[in-house]
């Protein structure tokens, strides 16, 4: 039976193999977390005067290098001078040298966004007209060969955390007879293998994923000492150094645990669960703290909720392949019983509560509307990641009512077995016993001792070759084997989806990019001498996003109407406790004139009688305060006069 049924799950590992590389090569090869919400010079825009600085505002904070921000003349040559700064909040700023000439320029950028993940691209303006040029933004920032390389070891590294994390969790809750199987032991120390090989991989990967994408810059000392100062680098360390304890678990697991016998595994489980909780929790901490959970909304409660989702996973999906690894290959003398598949049917139950819990919170705070949900490719994974969860909740129905029908057969059989054994006649049994007499006497009065063992041995392979054939013969066991093999062919392209997902821009930002990008698009029009400026903003703090608009009319010398508005990032008036204006003209040394407008209604303050003395490129600066301690000011240049 063994032979029949290798083949068959080597072609199912293989197809999932499949599966899940068409997934990942249809995803993007590095999609951003962090969007461009603003520029200044904007996309397309042609200015009278070369400006001074290039600033981008994203929607969340970056980590920036020299040659984060890079401004290319018409020619391709850099005109930008001096490392980027960060003026405000998540808005980055660098300068350009004097005496532009006038034409196109091209303005690219490479960043790290605040939950790891690179994010680039360019945009034109123009100085004066617009002309050809030969500058380009260059190459997409994770893509090419180190991305795909990376993106495998990502997803390699949840699948030996899951393996590694269910698999142990599944022998101590469920069936501790199972560290003494070969296979289980050797299932749980592959998923160590692959975690440790995976999270090296993606240490010696980092440097160049986020940078020149390069194979050659992948063993860059210099690249590998800068990642280790990041956050994604302190994360990947402190798996490694948490690797180091997971190996010393499995080893007592494996070694001192199996060689007790059943009283001595009961005091020493309870020990052996509390530590193997600290070390998976740390694990799954080490993806929590330095990912989706670790920025953006409420961090403090989504880091947390990020780690019970992870360990959920694992022991829903690790246990799942344990227990098919036990249906196949467990050997004869230790089958697997039904009570250790009942116990893990009430694990898988109550980590699925709990995946539902955490992934209704973790959808509200990445995709936030139902617009996103549909019309954003994260908000449509969700749904492909949602439909089969739905799927493998079904198929683990099926798994249920197969359980409880081997559990009926095997206690029939018992009750079988045991009338059987009470009602053997003793004129049946006494012949028996003669006959083994005989036998006996009969060796110990010269017949080979070994060859005597040897038959026994012979007999004993042939009863349990036979007991595992009448085993494998049942309808229910077989049925039970198969609906498992369906739920861990789900599991592995849930597991690539998820992976892929990890990889997308959340939903919430693609709508918060989509309103900054709808606002700049009327930036500083004018209208009857009117200048108009949009501004994203972000303090930091809880519900500390959001556009202010500010108007100033008739934006000549003299005084001027100004009217700021405050909305939220989905458009809607956003009343903060205050706003203050200041105007700057950096050339001429005037300034900062600051204006403190008047509240009117939600959302909207106005001043009157605003004095600009001088015709020029004045500096508008806005600042925003969201709470007591929350506040930031944002930027933006206006011809006034």
């Amino acid at each position: 039976m063994s032979q029949t049924i290798t083949p068959r799950v080597r072609t199912l590992v293989l197809l999932l193999l499949a599966v899940t590389g068409m997934l990942l090569a249809g995803a993007a090869p590095a999609s951003a977390h962090a969007a461009l919400l603003g520029s200044d010079p904007q996309q397309g825009v042609v200015v009278d005067k070369a400006p001074t600085e290039v600033s981008l505002t994203f929607s969340e904070k970056v980590a920036m290098n020299n040659d984060s921000m890079r401004v290319l003349d018409p020619q391709g040559k850099r005109v930008d001078a001096g490392k980027p700064d960060n003026i405000s909040g998540t808005t980055y700023s660098v300068q350009l040298r004097s005496g532009l000439r006038d034409g196109t320029y091209t303005v690219a950028y490479q960043v790290v966004s605040a939950d790891s993940h690179p994010v680039g691209g360019a945009y034109t303006f123009s100085i004066g007209a617009p002309s050809k040029t030969v500058a380009t933004g260059g190459q997409a920032v994770g893509s090419g060969p180190v991305g795909w390389l990376y993106g495998f070891g990502r997803y390699a590294s949840y699948a030996g955390f899951i393996v590694l994390a269910g698999g142990a969790a599944f022998v101590l809750a469920c069936w501790q007879r199972g560290s003494g199987v070969r296979a289980l032991q050797r299932l749980v120390v592959s998923g160590w293998v692959t975690l440790t090989a995976a999270t090296l991989a993606l240490l010696l990967l980092r440097g160049s994923y986020t940078t020149s994408g390069k194979i050659g810059d992948i063993f860059d000392l210099d690249l590998l000492g800068q990642v280790l100062q990041t956050k994604t680098g302190a994360a990947l360390v402190s798996r490694l150094l948490l690797l180091a304890a997971a190996a010393l678990f499995v080893a007592v697991l494996f070694g001192a645990y199996d060689k007790r016998d059943d009283e001595e595994k009961r005091d020493l489980t309870f020990g052996l669960a509390i530590g193997g909780v600290v070390v998976a929790a740390g694990l799954a901490s080490s993806w929590a703290m330095a990912e989706h959970a670790s920025t953006g909304l409420q961090p403090g409660i989504a880091m947390p909720v990020d780690v019970i989702h992870l360990l959920a996973v694992a022991a829903w999906l690790g246990g799942l392949v344990a227990l098919l690894v036990a249906l196949f290959r467990a050997p004869a003398d230790t089958p697997i019983d039904t009570s250790a598949v009942r116990r893990f049917s009430r694990v898988a139950f109550g980590s699925v509560l709990a995946l539902v819990a955490t992934g209704a919170y973790q959808a509200w705070r990445q995709v936030g509307s139902w617009s996103a949900l549909t019309g954003t490719r994260y908000g449509q994974l969700l749904l492909v990641k949602i439909g089969l969860v739905v799927l493998l909740v079904g198929i683990a129905g099926i798994s249920r009512r197969w359980t409880g029908r081997l559990a009926e057969t095997v206690a029939a059989k018992d009750v079988t077995k045991t009338k059987a054994g009470t009602e053997q006649p003793a004129k049946q049994r006494e012949p028996a016993a003669a006959g083994k007499g005989a036998a006996g006497g009969k060796s110990s009065g010269g017949g080979d001792a070994r060859r005597a063992a040897q038959l026994a041995r012979q007999r004993a392979a042939v009863d349990t070759a036979r007991q595992k054939r009448l085993r494998d013969a049942d309808p229910n066991r077989f049925g039970l084997r198969r609906s498992v093999m369906a739920e861990a062919a789900v599991a592995v392209v849930l597991l690539a989806v998820t992976t892929v997902l990890t990889q997308t821009e959340p939903g919430r930002t693609v709508e918060e990019a989509k309103a900054a990008t709808s606002s700049s698009d009327s930036s500083s029009s004018t209208s009857a001498g009117a200048v108009t400026l949009d501004m994203p903003f972000d303090t930091g703090g809880q519900d500390g996003k959001g556009v202010v608009r500010l108007d100033i009319d008739p934006a000549r010398v003299g005084g001027n109407e100004m009217h700021v508005y405050v909305q939220r990032p989905n458009g809607r008036a956003f009343d903060i406790p205050e706003v203050k204006v200041a105007f700057t003209l950096a050339t001429k040394n005037i300034g900062p004139l600051p204006v403190s407008p008047d509240h009117i209604a939600t959302g909207h303050w106005a001043a009157s009688g605003v004095q600009i003395p001088m015709a020029g490129d004045w500096k508008v600066a806005v600042t925003v305060r969201t709470s007591d301690i929350d506040q930031t000011t944002v930027t933006k240049n206006a011809q006034i006069g």
